[in-house]
Formats: C-alpha cells, structure tokens, sequence
C-alpha cells in the first residue's frame, strides 16, 4: 500500500509538473522583454520542479514504508521514526542548497520552528543553514555592478573587498571604502536570486498542497504561508493560470493539472521582477523615524546603518560599516563591559515598542541581524558598567499592523502577563484563532502550558530552558500537531509573523539568559498596558471615558508595580539560597 501510494504520488506530482511547466515557459517567452533571461528561467524550472517532487516522494515513501505496521507508541516505532526524521532532514537539507535562494531561506526558518517540527529537522537545518549559504563568485558580483551602476566594484569605490564577509539566502556582503574615504558594507543580490524566485515559491506551495491533498495527516501549509510572508518586499506580476496555453495533444494533461489546481487552490502564477534593496533602505529608515517620534525614551539605544542612496539600487545595497558584537556572542558582549542582562532588557524594550506602539515591526531577528556596542555617548550604569546601543540590520523583512490587529495583539498580551483567562480568550478570537482554539493560541505565544499561562504566579511565564522544559514543550507539539496545523492555517499571515519574530526573540532571550526572564515580561506587559490605554485614548472623546481609561490605566500601573517588588523579592530569595 505505501508503494502504491508512493506512485500515485509521483504520477500526480508529474502531471502537474509537467503542466505547470510547460504552460509556465510558453507564457514566460512570449512575454517577457528579455528572452534569454526567460529560456534561462524556463530550462531551470523544470529541473528544480522534477528535484523537488523527487525529494518529496522520497521522503513520503520513506515514512510511509518505514513506519508500515509499527504499533503507535511502541519503543520500536519511536526508534524508527526518529531515524526516519534524521534521513528526511538531511534529504532536504540537501534539496536546499542543491537549489539555494528561497530553499535556504525556507531551511532556515524550519531551523527557528523549535517544538513545531521534529527536532531532527530542527537541529539539522540550524546547525547549517546560517553558516553554509552559498556564495557568489566575483565576478557575478561584477555582473550586477555593471548592471546596476555602469561599473565594476574597483571603479565605484576606492577599496573593494572581493571576499564576501557574510552570505544569506538571498544576498552576500562586501566590506569596501568609498573615493572619500568612508569604510562601508555593500550588499549584492545574489544573480540567480530574480531568475527563479517566483517559481521556486510557487514550486513549494504546490508540491506542499498537493502532498496535503494526499496525505491529510502532512499538512504544513502554514509553513509555505509564512515563507511567502517572509520574504522581501518585491515588485512583482501577477499571471492567471488560466490564461497559459498549451498544445492540443496535451489538453488531457491540463485538464487534470486543472483539477488537482481546483482541489488544492493553487490559482496564479507569481511572477517576480526583483527584490528590492530600496525598500529595505527606506524601512530602515522608518524604522529609526519611530523610535524618534513614538518612543523617544530608548531612541538614543537603537540605531540602524546609515544608507549611501548614491551607490544604492534594487539589487546593491551601500551602508555604513558597523562594528560590534553579535547579539548571541556573551563572551564579546562581555569583553566590550556591557551586561549580557541589560542587552536582554534592550532588545525585550526595542521589539515591543515596535509591536504595540509602532505596528511596524522588524520580522527578522535573529542573531546575525542584531549587533551591541556600547552607547557612543559614553554613558554607564551606577556601577560602572556601559550601557548597549542595539544595531539592526537588514530591514528587507517588515510587517505593517493596522490599528485593530496591533490593539488586540497589544491586549493580548497585557492579559497574558496579568494571567487574565477571559482577555485572553477574546483576544485570541478576535486575532482569529476562534474559540476552540485560543487555549493553544496563547501556549504557542508563551510556550507554556495553559494551567501556567493562567497560573498568578509571578513567574508562570518564565521558561527556565531546563530539559525537562524542553520535553514537556515537545510532547505537547507532538500530540496536538494537527490542532496546532489548523491554528496556524486560519490565523491571519501578519500574526504568522509575529509568531516567527517571537520564536527569534525566544532565541536570542535564552542565548543571553540561558532561558527566558521574569523581566522580560514585566517589560512586555509595561509596553502592551501603555499602547491599549494611548489606542482607547484615541478613540474615546468624552471626559468620563477618559477618566475611566486613566483610573484602568492607574489599577494596570500599580498592578505592575506589585510584580515588580515580587521579581526583585524573588531575586533576592534566589541570591540567598
């Protein structure tokens, strides 16, 4: 029956990809104002199509076959599903660098979905996919200065360094100094990044549709969505299906291409024209206008490189260099004589001043995006320790919350700090997570079960990072996937985001602190209470309503002022024992 199963569906995966393709570069040619680019684009496509239902089917055969008549919750299936996992993660660990591009991208952010995909998967793709991008030779760099600016990196600057210093899925850095002597990072698009974007997203979310449509148990068609999100800002076009044309002698084909696409709602064709540096230049630069006018009380902490405009384009991005340590890099912090527990604070302060007071939010911070240096102004705490400036960089990926969405988000959050069960209920609905599911809505949000969400323990948030921790957080996933699979299907992409900026934020917590830390809730739940009560003050006019939105306002400050003398009562406990 696997076998069967196994063919039934590589023979479906074929036809569509066959279909899709050959309609794909039909329509691609005949449109497109450069056809070399296109015929590169279309003798691409089907190569990486037909590798990747290829992988696919192997790993579905492998676990369809391997795991055949093994009793659930026996030792013996537990032992081969874990090898099972271990093969499938390195299948497609290889499947994304033979084809690089978005399949890094999507590798990297299996790499950060802890306690949702198998740790194999997990620990896989982490342990290579921020450190093994691939690299662009030279003189491809070369190819898009020419394109971009007329002239090899040697002429536009007086210093260049050909050696990247750092590769990502979608580009590479340079160090260079300009004619005035400035040192500067020059980010290059990688040149087969604009030839096979669109199809490479396109390529996944068919072959994740279809093997749903197969196998109703495999279904991470959430994770396409928040791929689809996650990528950067770009100029594209939009190509009915409908409108591709085939042959005669191949109707039979389309016809079925045709219902498969009705079935799994793959409806467009999306095509994109380029990512495009500028608007991760012009987010960088909302970014700190932010800080300055909404939250001017950390806006000398944060600061993003400053943007050379001149030797900017789509495709080239010139920033001025900066030094510092990584946000991860304790040691470095350290060394630098700031306190690995004030950078936590910081970067705890900076994501939520940008979730619940901005609504415009950086939704990509992991480690390698987040550099500490010591303020420039020279100022320290009492003891003599500096105080961090956090830097971001690469602002490609940022998400924008209307009104409403950042209001709810806000209070839902202010409820999950103050263990407030009938907020968190309606305003995990109002997010979209419905009532039968709101329960685990606001365990994915904390990582905790809801007997300590909803705990009034000053701590019940608090993840120590302990082993036991990890495991308790690991049979939950394991035994409501499928719960946590519809959650994160019907919740709005935005929110998808925000889950991910979490999971990055909860990584970079637990490299400072080794876990998470009481305070970094306090900090949230300051945040959150200050951005509910400016959003009721905005829509409330009369003087009544502002007096009851002061005195909610007054009850939440000193609500958190008894969690703050409880958190100091208990560090002080801690210290003693």
């Amino acid at each position: 029956m696997a076998t069967r199963s196994l063919w039934r569906t590589r023979a479906k995966l074929a036809v569509a990809a066959t279909a899709l393709c050959t309609g794909g570069a039909a329509a691609t040619i005949a449109t497109s104002d450069d056809p070399a680019a296109a015929r590169k684009l279309c003798t691409a496509v089907p190569l990486r199509l037909l590798r990747d239902s290829a992988t696919a089917a192997s790993i579905v055969f492998d676990y369809q076959y391997s795991l055949w008549g093994l009793p659930e919750g026996s030792n013996e299936r537990a032992k081969i599903k874990h090898e099972v996992h271990l093969r499938s993660a390195r299948k497609l660990q290889e499947l994304c660098f033979r084809n690089g591009g978005i399949y890094i991208k999507l590798g990297q952010h299996v790499g950060q979905l802890e306690y949702l995909v198998p740790q194999e998967y997990v620990l896989t793709m982490r342990e290579s996919m921020l450190n093994k991008c691939p690299v662009s030779s030279y003189d491809q760099v070369c190819e898009v200065f020419k394109k971009e600016l007329g002239e090899t990196p040697d002429k536009v600057f007086d210093e260049f360094d050909p050696k990247p210093i750092a590769s990502a899925s979608l580009a590479q850095v340079h160090i260079a100094r300009t004619h005035d002597g400035q040192k500067v990072a020059v980010k290059v698009q990688h040149t087969h990044m604009t030839d096979t974007a669109a199809a490479d997203q396109a390529t996944v979310e068919f072959l994740v549709n279809t093997l749903h449509r197969l196998f109703p148990s495999f279904d991470y068609r959430w994770l396409v969505a928040e791929i689809r999100e996650s990528l950067p800002k770009a100029s594209c076009l939009k190509i009915p299906l409908s409108e591709f044309t085939l042959s005669r002698n191949l109707d039979v084909l389309y016809n079925c291409f045709l219902s498969i696409r009705r079935d799994i709602g793959f409806d467009w064709f999306w095509a994109f024209q380029e990512l495009d540096f500028l608007i991760e230049a012009k987010n960088s630069v909302k970014c700190l206008e932010n800080f300055r006018k909404l939250s001017p009380h950390i806006a000398d902490y944060v600061y993003a490189p400053e943007v050379h405009w001149s030797l900017s384009t789509s495709k080239l991005l010139t920033m001025e260099f900066m030094d510092g340590a990584y946000v991860n890099d304790v040691i470095s912090i350290q060394k630098l004589g700031i306190q690995p527990s004030d950078v936590a604070r910081l970067v705890s302060q900076t994501f939520a001043e940008m979730m619940f007071k901005h609504g415009f939010v950086h939704c990509d911070p992991h480690a390698a995006n987040l550099l500490v240096r010591p303020l420039p102004s020279g100022k320290r705490r009492i003891f003599g320790k500096k105080k961090p400036q956090l830097i971001l960089l690469d602002h490609g990926l940022y998400k924008e919350l209307d009104f409403s969405t950042r209001f709810s988000y806000a209070s839902l959050w202010r409820a999950l700090v103050f263990s407030d069960a009938n907020g968190i209920k309606e305003h995990s609905v109002k997010l979209g997570a419905g009532e039968d599911l709101y329960v685990l809505f606001a365990g994915i949000l904390t990582m905790r079960p809801w007997n300590r969400v909803i705990d009034p323990a000053v701590d019940h948030l608090v993840i120590k990072g302990s082993d036991s921790d990890r495991s308790e957080l690991q049979m939950y996933a394991s035994q409501y996937f499928p719960q946590i699979s519809e959650l994160l299907r019907r919740l709005p992409r935005v929110i998808l985001l925000m889950l991910k900026t979490n999971d990055c934020l909860r990584a970079v917590n637990n490299s400072l602190l080794q876990g998470s830390s009481l305070e970094t809730f306090l900090i949230i739940g300051r945040v959150s209470s200050k951005a509910v009560v400016e959003a009721k003050m905005t829509q409330m006019k009369s003087l009544f309503s502002r007096i009851d939105i002061w005195f909610e306002e007054f009850l939440f400050e000193a609500r958190l002022l008894a969690l703050q003398i409880a958190f100091w009562l208990l560090r002080v406990r801690n210290a003693l024992t």
